[in-house]
């Protein structure tokens, strides 16, 4: 053990924090990984560019191209990041025997079976997304669609992934979160807002009413503010998305992309507990709009895991990444997220929130503004590093893996 975590051990004893017992705790906060992430959400269930409000920059080589090359991609990482993690899929990405297809109404839990190895052979459970973006059947609207044709066909896969999120949850022996986004808006001022959002609200309940085990899947609903060629109108409003959660029993989503520049979600986490039993959130980096930047150390991912460790229910939050860049070493940005936000959470993990909330509550806002940067400069430096010797990978020196596996994987990619 170096003397620079005895140091900090000891100077964090000072103020109550116990850093044994936090790198224990963190090591058991399960991180759920985006798949999409190693290959700029292509999937394997089509070919050709994304649709539907979503869109990947950027053409770093060595993107991931078969399931084979992404499974090793992902272990990769997995292996660079100490700590329970989730593997995280969307639909699109099912994997099909030589001649085989099915349509997105048509997927099967046996299509996701080698997803399913993966993730028992690796001891983690499995969390999913219905795609409904880049398909024909998303040109132009999907569970909002006024063509019934078109919403049945997205309801079916809703409703197939219920099914899946189920084989999953039965599978690996832990729940599986399965969050609903839809692209569905407008890219001007709309004639009619309540059309669309009330054919929402009929598909949802039609993909519920179908029926599934609430006790091994926490279906989850994701608001979005606009997206590309969504920019004056999107049905799955924040406003839509919390009322139809919260009025069905299921879990609101928060996506830290998905709101108006000026908006933080570290400051609606403490209402969303407050309302519904469980919360799920989507860490990314919006950079002036929806933009899922690669996670970074910032001021709001520290709020973030703040007020997600301060609430004491971290428990009852399902925490994921999503973001995805083309433009960088895809094995680099993965890691880079997930070092920041475990290091955020470490970070909030290692204040003692309890003194603050009473000096809060005591009216001593100049003690408590002082604290608050004192704790800033404390060594957690040294306790990560020490996080990462008990987990078993490299600290500061990790990125000489990557250039590794770059130069002996990635560029074979042709």
């Amino acid at each position: 053990m170096k003397q620079s975590y005895l140091l900090a051990k000891e100077a964090y004893a000072s103020i109550g924090i116990d850093t044994d017992k936090v790198i224990r705790e963190l090591r058991e906060i399960p991180i759920s990984l985006h798949c999409w992430q190693g290959d700029d959400v292509t999937g394997f269930d089509h070919e050709g560019a994304l649709t539907g409000g979503i869109q990947v920059t950027g053409n770093y080589p060595g993107k991931a191209r078969t399931p084979e090359e992404l499974m090793a991609d992902l272990d990769k990482v997995f292996s660079l990041n100490g700590g329970c993690h989730k593997l995280n899929l969307h639909a699109c990405y099912a994997i099909f025997e030589q001649g085989e297809y099915a349509d997105r109404d048509a997927l099967l839990p046996r299509h996701f079976a080698p997803w399913v190895a993966f993730a028992k052979a690796r001891g983690m459970g499995i969390d999913f997304n219905p795609t409904f973006f880049s398909h024909p059947k998303a040109s132009a609207y999907t569970l909002t669609s006024p063509d019934e044709e078109i919403r049945a066909f997205w309801v079916r896969h809703g409703i197939a992934c219920l099914r899946i999120a189920e084989y999953f949850a039965d599978e690996t022996g832990m729940p599986c979160v399965m969050n609903i986004w839809i692209p569905d808006g407008l890219k001007d001022i709309p004639a009619d807002r309540h059309g669309p959002r009330a054919r929402y609200m009929q598909s949802l309940d039609e993909i519920l009413g179908a029926g599934y085990d609430r006790e091994k899947v926490y279906v989850c609903l994701e608001s979005k503010v606009f997206g590309i060629g969504l920019e004056s109108y999107t049905a799955g409003s924040a406003e839509f998305t919390l009322g139809y959660a919260l009025s069905r029993g299921i879990v609101p989503l928060m996506d830290n992309g998905h709101y108006h520049p000026t908006e933080m979600v570290s400051d609606k986490i403490s209402s969303m507990l407050l309302l519904s039993k469980k919360l799920a959130l989507h860490v990314t980096r919006a950079v002036r709009w929806d933009s899922d930047h690669v996670v970074r150390l910032d001021d709001e991912t520290r709020e973030i895991a703040k007020e997600i460790v301060a609430s004491g229910r971290i428990g009852d939050i399902a925490l994921a990444l999503d973001y995805f860049d083309g433009s960088l070493n895809r094995i680099g940005a993965w890691s880079i997220g997930l070092r920041s936000f475990r290091r955020a959470l470490l970070i909030a993990m290692l204040t003692p929130h309890e003194q603050l909330k009473q000096l809060q509550n005591e009216g001593s806002f100049t003690k408590l503004m002082m604290l608050e940067e004192e704790y800033k400069a404390l060594p957690w430096g040294a306790v990560w590093e020490e996080y990462c010797r008990v987990c078993g990978v490299r600290g500061s020196d990790w990125y000489e893996e990557v250039e590794s596996y770059e130069a002996e994987v990635l560029s074979m990619r042709r």
